[in-house]
């Protein structure tokens, strides 16, 4: 059970987990350890079910998936029955007024749909995965010189489950560079997981740049994949300037992570996340929403 905060009703809710038997008994028994370990981690995998995603075929999933959970369409470009594949629908862009992007030039913005978590004052050898579990920006990006400038900074956790709207946008103006990619494993990133597996961020297949913004300083930006996301898509062009909310990429089917790590002294995060975080709980948030101010 994967409890989170509500800002809107200041109550809290159970999420619904797309796979959830499945990923407990994976991550909890013998047997489903050792068939993560050989098969379910494997690049191999998640590329075979990528592929069938992107197949006309895979439409098939898609009404049982939207009713299983409940899921609103009308704020959706697509119709549902204009999806190619289930990735196409999976992947799909939202209209204009779907979100409402705060404008105001101090406000932080979340980059879009999903849990979050956020620790300020960070120690780069020490970053919090779960209660007990640490691991090391270092380690994370394998760039001593960038991870350095983090130091006491500010780390933003944005968890994506596989229900989420699953584009992710640039939270300022500004300039991002090229992406570096590590590859790595597909380890789910589900709180169920990450209770398990040491270090998973690390492990995992990840790409990662360094947005300039105009607000916030030098912003590094670092997306996680996960169990059954084919890719990671970057849409945006280096070197060429964003304006807020523009569209830095998108994943492909699972649930994702993406990580954002601010200088010392940029930013200050909104004091209920920051509660909910201290209590080890994620708080649901919204592309455009308001989460923090600049210093």
């Amino acid at each position: 059970m994967i409890k989170y905060y509500d800002r809107k009703t200041k109550n809290y809710q159970i999420e619904k987990v797309a796979g959830e038997k499945m990923i407990r008994w994976t991550y909890s028994s013998p047997v489903g350890m050792k068939l993560l370990e050989a098969v379910v981690k494997k690049k191999m995998c998640s590329s075979f079910y990528g592929w069938y995603l992107d197949r006309r075929i895979s439409r098939r999933k898609i009404n049982p998936f939207v009713n299983k959970f409940d899921m609103d369409l009308s704020i959706a470009e697509k119709k549902l029955r204009e999806f190619s594949s289930f990735n196409d629908f999976f992947y799909r862009k939202l209209k204009p007024s779907a979100r409402s992007i705060d404008s105001h030039e101090d406000s932080l913005i979340s980059l879009g749909d999903g849990k979050v978590l956020a620790y300020e004052h960070i120690d780069l050898d020490n970053l919090v995965q779960v209660k007990g579990l640490t691991y090391s920006l270092k380690e994370l990006i394998k760039s001593p010189a960038i991870a350095s400038k983090y130091q006491k900074g500010t780390c933003l956790i944005l968890r994506l489950c596989p229900t989420d709207y699953h584009r992710f946008h640039f939270i300022d103006s500004g300039t991002c560079e090229t992406s570096y990619r590590i590859k790595g494993a597909y380890y789910s990133v589900n709180p169920m997981a990450l209770q398990k597996v040491e270090k998973l961020f690390c492990e995992n297949k990840r790409e990662w740049s360094i947005f300039r913004s105009d607000h916030f300083g030098d912003i590094l930006h670092i997306e996680v994949g996960a169990t059954f996301v084919g890719s990671i898509i970057q849409t945006y062009t280096p070197q060429h300037r964003v304006a807020r909310g523009a569209e830095k990429g998108y994943f492909k089917f699972g649930g994702s992570t993406v990580l954002l790590f601010f200088e010392e002294n940029k930013i200050k995060i909104d004091a209920d996340i920051i509660e909910q975080t201290k209590l080890g709980i994620e708080t649901y948030v919204v592309f455009g929403e308001k989460i923090g101010n600049r210093l």
